[in-house]
């Protein structure tokens, strides 16, 4: 199965250490999201993906082979910063970007009139590039990143300057890729977007992976807390030892109904959610019971605020959650 590996990368620039043995993968058919802090190291391990940059240590490899120019060749990049000929027409670029990867003139033209018809700027083949809203240059880059047909994906910031209609087309074009078969890794800064988009997902911090999983995997936590809407937990949560109110507030406008969170405190009793579930309805109507998960925002900012520098990629979404 075809799988980008990034192993054990280190790289600094003088005095400052950018990657500290960055080691994750990108599957056949995922889409991998790469978050982190500005500075963090994203970008760094992306143009050490593209061969931009010389990593001081470890190795990058496609289907277990280090990568060479032939492997990267066939890598569609999409860089941050734009990265086009900004007097040069649409259409005309991205046929002269594909002719470089080697298509022959027909194809080129084939596939410029293909993507720039999927990313809704066909109308704009004739067209600058500096001439075009930033949405619309966003656009035109993923679609030189696609012109070629690229085996790889790796885009950084693709979704910066969207409206939210630009967002869901690319948003399909880089489902469309994974479903095709294509290791699609990006990087972002919109976490709802990289939660609702990604299979898996990699938080960095200083340089190193500190979280890697899921994002169900990744929003598990230690803790079972649960959310009831129902009766005030004054009348039935002591029937439940093993639980403990964490926080309770009136839900506005009904005085009778209480959204409160409540928190297991023996993991090992199973039946307790149950128990908890029985006692609540039994005091009166319940109108949400909902296990309380971290959203990948909330997960981030623990993660990425967390002072613990010596954390590093063995660490479970457990232990970095806790």
């Amino acid at each position: 199965m075809s799988e980008l590996t990034i192993d054990s990368l280190s790289k600094a620039y003088g005095q400052v250490q950018a990657l500290r043995d960055m080691s994750f993968e990108v599957r056949a058919g995922e889409i991998f999201g790469f978050v982190g802090s500005n500075g963090a190291g994203k970008s760094t391990t992306m143009r050490i993906v593209l061969g931009v940059l010389a990593a001081d240590a470890g190795e990058v490899r496609w289907n277990g082979t280090p990568l060479d120019l032939h492997v990267r060749r066939r890598i569609g990049y999409m860089p941050e910063e734009r990265g086009l000929y900004p007097r040069m027409r649409v259409g005309e670029q991205l046929v002269y970007l594909a002719r470089l990867h080697g298509m022959s003139k027909s194809a080129a033209v084939e596939a410029m009139e293909h993507w720039t018809r999927v990313l809704g700027i066909e109308a704009r083949r004739g067209d600058e590039v500096l001439k075009l809203s930033l949405g619309n240059q966003q656009r035109v880059q993923l679609a030189a990143a696609l012109v070629h047909s690229p085996d790889i994906l790796v885009l950084d910031e693709p979704f910066s300057g969207l409206d939210p209609v630009a967002v869901d087309v690319m948003s399909q074009v880089l489902r469309d890729q994974a479903a095709a078969g294509v290791p699609v890794m990006f990087s972002s800064h919109q976490l709802e977007l990289v939660e609702r988009l990604c299979d898996r997902v990699g938080i960095v911090r200083s340089g190193s992976m500190v979280a890697i999983g899921g994002i169900d995997e990744l929003r598990s936590t230690p803790e079972r807390r649960w959310v009831v809407e129902g009766p005030t937990p004054d009348g039935w949560l002591a029937r439940v030892p093993a639980a403990r109110l964490v926080s309770s507030e009136p839900v506005a406008g009904t005085g009778t109904v209480y959204r409160s969170v409540v928190e297991v405190t023996d993991a090992g009793l199973a039946e307790v959610d149950q128990e908890l579930l029985g006692a609540a309805v039994a005091a009166g109507p319940v109108r949400e019971f909902a296990r309380v998960r971290p959203s990948l925002v909330e997960l981030y900012r623990h993660v990425v605020a967390s002072d613990d520098s010596s954390a590093t990629t063995d660490r479970t979404p457990a232990e970095v959650t806790a």
